[in-house]
């Protein structure tokens, strides 16, 4: 059995609560396996950082259900405690007509029929916790609601107040958290700050792990966690599908505090495909990798380092050089940005970058993220022109000038307005591939085996 962990609403307190019970684990068991539902990628760094083990997303609509099982059942087969943290709230998703929003929690915990643990954030509230509870517990009577946490409990009368009041509801009481201004993960503008760039992570996960001790009744808790049942999957995992019979190839993933956004299984989909992944930094490295036959520069914060990053002047003459003589490249939202002339930060300083794109990347207040369905417009190493893909932006950056050569028409996904498409993407190379859009692999094998053989039949000239 794996438990799922679910708010009444997002900024609950799910995150800080899922990696104290991780912590608790992490300190007096072993082998945890934890997953994320949605396209977050920096919950899933926070997991892998206590577990040691990659944290593999859940969603429905960047992949399938049929994948989220399969992916689910690989992972969690051999664990011996597995947890998912949830998605904004619980019923928090695209509506379907019915009580179980696309791309919810509620959606994941019925695809694979978990149980649920519903985090609350009893602040200012008494007697109408009873009823946020009974609507939750109501409203889709098909979900395994096996119990609450309170959090933010003001005071032990305040805890007798909601007690008394959840009495009625038979639900039980799994964890209670008092107030607890010092257990704060520093954030900024998408979201928490990687773990990469917080030095005292390990005193902050031992100290949670302390606190988490007090916080649950871990007679209730851990047997919900538990995996009791380890089984094979139904079907193999679309990452061993691939029995690679040709030489390694080596691909460059940039990998620094500038550029870490990454699917665990974007990347392990292409060690299947027969890709040896070379991690460098653009912001520390002198030089490229040796004999590299891709470039892979995934999202994450090149913004906060711009100024390193265009300081690093060897490395973008390198990897402008490599670009330009032909290697496959594929750079996603923060990578795009890499790829532009320049990078204009939240100071409206101007920064130098790749000047592979003819225009600048501008950040801005106004957050764009979502879901989004594209026609692809031209071929890419990743993607052939007229097919039709599902990715997920998230940026507060915006792009001077509109794509020469746009990758993409797009559409939110299952939006009803009509002339509502936009262009983008820039195809200016055909070795190049760069958008906002991020894609995961898992439910589309087809789109990492093209950008493997592109790689695989590039040749220096």
């Amino acid at each position: 059995m794996t438990l799922i962990i679910a708010g009444e609403r997002s900024g609950v307190g799910k995150t800080t609560i899922t990696l104290g019970i991780l912590s608790y684990l992490k300190k007096y068991y072993s082998n945890i396996q934890s997953f994320k539902v949605g396209p977050d990628y920096i919950d899933p760094m926070f997991h892998q950082y206590v577990t040691g083990k990659p944290c593999y997303n859940l969603d429905s609509i960047l992949t399938s259900e049929s994948y989220i099982k399969t992916c689910y059942q690989q992972h969690i087969q051999t664990a011996n405690y597995g947890l998912i943290e949830g998605v904004m709230g619980l019923f928090d998703g695209i509506p379907d007509g019915e009580n179980v929003p696309i791309a919810s929690t509620a959606q994941i915990a019925l695809i694979l029929d978990l149980p649920v643990i519903l985090v609350l954030d009893c602040s200012r509230l008494s007697g109408s916790i009873a009823a946020i509870a009974m609507g939750f517990k109501n409203f889709n009577p098909n979900i395994k609601l096996e119990g609450l946490v309170l959090n933010k409990v003001g005071s032990d009368r305040h805890l007798e107040l909601l007690k008394a009041f959840l009495a009625p509801l038979n639900i039980p009481i799994i964890g209670t958290i008092k107030r607890q201004e010092n257990i704060v993960i520093p954030d900024r503008h998408l979201g928490l700050i990687p773990t990469n760039e917080l030095p005292e992570m390990d005193l902050f996960i031992q100290e949670l792990a302390e606190l988490a001790e007090n916080w649950f009744d871990w007679e209730q808790l851990l047997p919900l966690l538990k995996n009791t049942n380890k089984v094979s999957p139904e079907k193999p995992a679309p990452t061993v599908w691939v029995k690679n019979t040709y030489q390694r190839i080596r691909i460059a993933i940039a990998k620094d505090a500038a550029f870490n956004f990454y699917y665990a299984d974007n990347l392990e989909i292409l060690q299947q495909l027969g890709a040896e992944l070379i991690e460098w930094s653009p912001l520390k490295d002198n030089q490229l990798p040796q004999e590299i036959k891709g470039l892979y520069f995934g999202g994450g914060f090149p913004e906060v380092f711009a100024q390193k990053l265009s300081e690093n002047q060897v490395v973008l003459k390198a990897v402008k050089t490599a670009i330009l003589s032909g290697i496959p490249t594929y750079a996603e939202c923060g990578g795009l940005m890499y790829l532009c002339e320049k990078i204009i930060d939240f100071e409206n300083n101007a920064w130098s970058m790749l000047g592979i794109l003819p225009t600048t990347a501008v950040m801005g207040k106004r957050l764009k993220l979502g879901y989004y369905q594209a026609k692809v417009l031209k071929n890419t190493p990743l993607l052939s022109e007229g097919e039709i893909i599902t990715g997920h932006e998230f940026h507060r950056s915006e792009l001077r000038e509109n794509p020469s050569h746009p990758l993409y028409e797009m559409q939110r996904f299952l939006s009803s307005q009509t002339n509502a498409s936009v262009l983008e993407g820039w195809g200016n190379y055909p070795n190049v591939h760069g958008s906002y859009l991020h894609l995961h692999w898992g439910n589309r094998i087809d789109i990492p085996t093209r950008f493997v053989k592109s790689c695989r039949e590039w040749n220096v000239i």
